[in-house]
């Protein structure tokens, strides 16, 4: 016997039935009207599917309904990219399967979060490459521009003294056969192979460049003990953005330049007495419990009351201000429950708190000829110039000339402490060599007064590889005794072959200035004579040697440069 249903039941399946189904004859609505509701369902669905999606893009998806995401949202939130949704990054732009066969990757990330089967602190095991996430925004045909970077640090005195490094920052890039390749991103679009150690590339004993040329260069840091012979080509990672960007929306400050940045801005105010010492010292420490930190902050005010209490009582404000600053600093840097600090993601981008650069440009990755991949300053930025307020002009140089013999050595910062003579004043002024005054060029602080740490300056057995390399030094141009008048032949063309040859020579020379032959000084530049015989004051080359070039004469040079002018320039 069959189910019997109930009439209610029936009553229903019986509608249902004729609504879909209408019995002939029935009105034309009764034919659309199904497939009008049935289009309604369609469209909520479609709709609510897409409303769906979208919100598990979304950094609140990604950003707060997962429990492990607490610092990575907290840094992405102030981050250049807080207006880009972290799927534009992580899983990459492209057609919607493509999109969905990515995100089915992240099972297993959601299975981790459900069973607990991870472990403190979360690292990126696996990104997409940046042609399918960066370069969607960030074209890297057009980097090709030079910038002026500004970095503010304040001092640890009373005053928190304010000092600005200025540098110019070459980011260039392009290809070679475009009139570009040069700088920075010159990483980009050159294909660069490296292999590293460990997970997080902060050890990368081999790299593999590919010249223009097709041949191949390999450089094997000295100090690894790396066998070529080994290598996997399948484990060679390719240099693109992520290689020196990876924490360009996750990045956790150090406590420095949290503070520095913060005092720059205004929030934390720099008349405050010692407030930088101060606020870095206790961000600084270790605390076990976010309570013992916040106590430890708030215990600043109890320090200006004893310490200061004149500033104290008419500032109160600015401290209490300073204080909450703090705290959010720390709140955005330092996540006890995810085991997250300022030192537990490294950042790439530079070389000071991390090895970033100088884990390939450190000085002792060297080729099967000896050749390092360059280490010095200028080759990614100009020589940084330390300014404090009081300076009303900071002059920031670029240099674009010719460089000596030694200078060309690959290993050239390694070893120019152990070469430095006097022929280094033919360019540079060298008071206070090695020193941090500021004074010269060879007294810069923000050279010799910061410890690079990442850099290969001490390698152990670098220094006896590389030292056979150097050119001789460079003998001191010393001036043959003037007996009479002086003469171009016997006392000026030796100064000028010893300063100026290098480019003021026939064929190259700025301005056609030719300063090797006698026929050449009396003709001059194509702007006009640069001698006057009989008459120094007025004369170019004296006016050009009396303020800074190049190239300077020593103060005895030019004393005799001008007696031969005033004698009549005489060839012989």
């Amino acid at each position: 016997m069959g189910k019997k249903t109930s009439g209610k039941d029936g009553r229903h399946s019986s509608r249902l039935k004729y609504f879909f189904f209408p019995p002939p004859n029935s009105p034309r609505r009764a034919y659309i009207l199904p497939y009008v509701v049935l289009g309604i369902f369609v469209i909520i669905f479609i709709v609510a599917g897409a409303y769906g999606w979208d919100y598990t893009n979304s950094p609140t998806f990604c950003g707060t309904t997962c429990h492990t995401m607490p610092p990575q949202n907290a840094t992405y939130l102030v981050s250049p990219h807080s207006n880009v949704y972290c799927t534009e990054c992580h899983i990459g732009r492209g057609f919607l399967g493509t999109q969905l066969s990515r995100k089915t990757e992240d099972l297993y990330e959601i299975y981790s979060m459900i069973f607990h089967t991870y472990e403190y602190p979360l690292q990126a095991s696996r990104s997409r490459p940046a042609r399918e996430t960066c370069e969607k925004c960030h074209q890297p045909e057009a980097f090709s521009f030079d910038s002026l970077r500004t970095i503010s640090h304040f001092q640890d005195d009373r005053d928190n003294s304010l000092l600005t490094t200025y540098l110019i920052l070459k980011t260039g890039g392009g290809k070679k056969s475009e009139g570009l390749g040069k700088g920075i991103h010159w990483h980009v679009l050159n294909k660069v192979e490296f292999y590293s150690s460990d997970p997080l590339q902060q050890s990368i004993p081999y790299i593999r460049v590919h010249n223009d040329d097709g041949s191949v260069s390999e450089f094997i840091d000295v100090e690894s003990d790396f066998d070529v012979s080994s290598i996997d080509d399948n484990e060679l990672v390719t240099m693109d953005c992520i290689t020196c960007h990876n924490r360009v929306s996750h990045d956790f400050k150090n406590p420095r330049d949290s503070i520095d940045s913060a005092m720059e801005r205004g929030i934390i105010s720099s008349d405050i007495p010692f407030i930088r010492k101060k606020a870095v010292e206790i961000l600084s420490v270790d605390y076990p419990t976010t309570v013992e930190a916040l106590d430890a902050f708030q215990s600043l005010e109890s320090y200006y009351k004893e310490n200061a209490s004149d500033y104290y009582w008419d500032n109160k404000e600015e401290i209490t201000l300073a204080i909450s600053a703090i705290k959010d600093i720390y709140s955005q840097s330092v996540f006890l429950d995810q085991e997250v600090t300022w030192e537990t993601h490294p950042n790439n981008l530079g070389h000071m708190n991390f090895p970033g650069c100088f884990r390939c440009h450190d000085g002792k990755h060297l080729d099967n000829k000896d050749e390092a991949i360059r280490l010095e300053c200028n080759l990614c930025h100009s020589i940084p110039v330390v300014s404090s307020p009081r300076e009303f002009i900071t002059t920031i140089e670029l240099s674009h000339g010719p460089e000596p013999l030694s200078h060309l050595n690959t290993n050239w910062i390694n070893l120019h402490h152990s070469v430095f003579d006097n022929t280094c004043t033919n360019c540079h002024t060298t008071s206070d060599p090695g020193g941090v005054s500021n004074s010269s060029f060879c007294s810069n602080s923000a050279c010799h007064g910061v410890p690079y740490t990442f850099a290969g300056f001490d390698a152990p057995g670098l220094k006896e590889i590389l030292s056979a390399g150097l050119p001789p030094a460079q003998p001191l141009q010393t001036l043959v005794p003037v007996i009479g008048i002086p003469t171009f032949e016997l006392n000026i063309q030796p100064i000028f072959e010893a300063r100026c040859a290098a480019c003021h020579k026939p064929g190259t020379a700025p301005l056609g200035l030719d300063l090797s032959t006698y026929s050449g000084v009396l003709r001059g530049s194509s702007t006009g004579p640069v001698i006057i015989p009989g008459n120094p004051t007025d004369s170019t080359l004296v006016k050009i040697q009396s303020s800074p070039h190049f190239a300077n004469f020593t103060d005895e040079e030019l004393e005799l440069i001008i007696r031969w002018i005033q004698e009549g320039s005489i060839e012989k």
